[in-house]
């Protein structure tokens, strides 16, 4: 992945490969203003000094309402701020993960937690799904037989599939871990950003087996490096020193400034703004596809999120096509980094969000070149980074496939 982002400082890039959100959609005047709200304000000084491991209480109370308007009751007492939602898994991995330990995942999923619980030593095993996410019933078997002590999900608009977790499935993990005492980490940077059908409830929502963990990168500005973690009381003691342990407290300005903006803010407005502007990119990404793949190719339509997770026909391979779109200055992740297993190399992830609906289309066309090309059987040299497998999610339409639509 670093080999990969290194050669995407080129400007003629269009790149697919990274899930950002779109720079020019950032608040920067409300951000701005936040900041010096506080540093202008009588609590300037304030701001500026150490402060509690658990996070600014205005912050956490705000997040809490933010949270509890989408159907999951959260009080501030119940969340710990992190240093991004990154940090918040790192400090449940040290909490409830001891090496040699195993952590269940979904697969594919997202590259950066099977780092994260590799680096703590855990063995991974994974559960099987389909195109409406985890099978619940696959998940007991696993839990039968390797007593993990936590499964790991992004049940909305996952990455790297884009697909949904329908609400009967989570229902069915929730009862699962109640039964046997399974932790389940629902990790949520996505949730907010919808762009059809009605919200489902977090998965946390159905049991306090699950801890909930979020983010303001997606909804506001990664730079921030804030993100939460919703645990309940008994594991709050173990993450609060996990905490401390790793950096003491996450920014002291940065959690007043997001606190100052939260409060002045109209943030739905705002998602609202995001969420219609990454409409037409989606619109735009799958139109693109469907009039440029080759025959046999199948790809996710999500309801939300960043990503559409696509599928060449039987024989393609991810990994030896990237060198050959990179030449024709179009990037995207090979599908097999997000697999604790063997990979299916004909995967790839594409994301829509950080590129505008003209720059899609002619990268989409650069993409069907490099496609074109690689089935020609050029030679365009070697880059050493990865390769992919498996498929993708929910209903057909028109060739495609869609995630989520409930």
């Amino acid at each position: 992945m670093r080999d990969l982002l290194a050669l995407l400082d080129r400007p003629e890039v269009l790149s697919f490969a990274g899930g950002l959100p779109a720079p020019e959609l950032f608040d920067l005047d409300g951000v701005r203003a936040a900041f010096d709200a506080v540093l202008s304000g009588p609590q300037a000084r304030l701001a500026l000094q150490y402060a509690p491991s658990e996070g600014n209480p205005a912050l956490r109370a705000l997040i809490g309402d933010r949270l509890t308007a989408r159907g999951l009751p959260t009080g501030p007492d119940g969340l710990l701020v992190t240093t991004g939602s990154q940090q918040a898994l790192t400090l449940v991995a040290t909490a409830l993960v001891d090496p040699g330990a195993v952590v269940a995942v979904e697969e594919p999923t997202y590259l950066a937690a099977l780092q994260c619980f590799q680096l703590a030593g855990a063995r991974i095993v994974t559960v099987p799904g389909d195109d409406d996410g985890v099978d619940p019933d696959a998940l007991a078997d696993v839990v039968r037989r390797h007593r993990p002590a936590l499964f790991y999900t992004v049940p909305t608009f996952a990455n790297p599939t884009g697909r949904t977790l329908p609400e009967s499935r989570r229902a069915a993990v929730a009862r699962l871990a109640d039964e046997t005492g399974l932790w389940v980490v629902e990790d949520d940077p996505y949730g907010e950003l919808r762009y059809r059908g009605a919200p489902i409830p977090p998965l946390a929502s159905f049991s306090a087996r699950v801890l909930h963990l979020g983010s303001f990168s997606k909804i506001g500005a990664p730079g921030l490096r804030l993100g939460w973690v919703r645990t309940p009381a008994s594991l709050r003691p173990a993450l609060v020193v996990a905490k401390q342990a790793a950096d003491l407290h996450t920014s002291t300005i940065d959690q007043a400034a997001a606190a100052a903006y939260l409060a002045a803010t109209d943030l739905d407005r705002h998602v609202e703004r995001l969420r219609d502007a990454y409409r037409e990119r989606r619109d735009a990404m799958i139109g693109a596809l469907a009039s440029t793949l080759p025959e046999g190719s199948r790809w996710t339509d999500p309801d939300g999120g960043m990503f559409t997770w696509v599928r060449l026909p039987d024989g393609r391979d991810a990994a030896a096509l990237l060198p050959v779109a990179l030449a024709h200055d179009v990037a995207f992740v090979p599908g097999a980094p997000f697999y604790a297993t063997t990979p299916d190399r004909a995967t790839l992830r594409l994301s829509f969000t950080t590129t505008t609906v003209d720059e899609i289309r002619e990268g989409v066309r650069r993409l069907g070149v490099a496609l074109a090309q690689r089935d020609a059987g050029a030679e365009v040299g070697t880059l050493g980074v990865m390769s992919g497998r498996k498929p993708v999610d929910s209903r057909t339409r028109n060739g495609q496939i869609a995630s989520g639509a409930r």
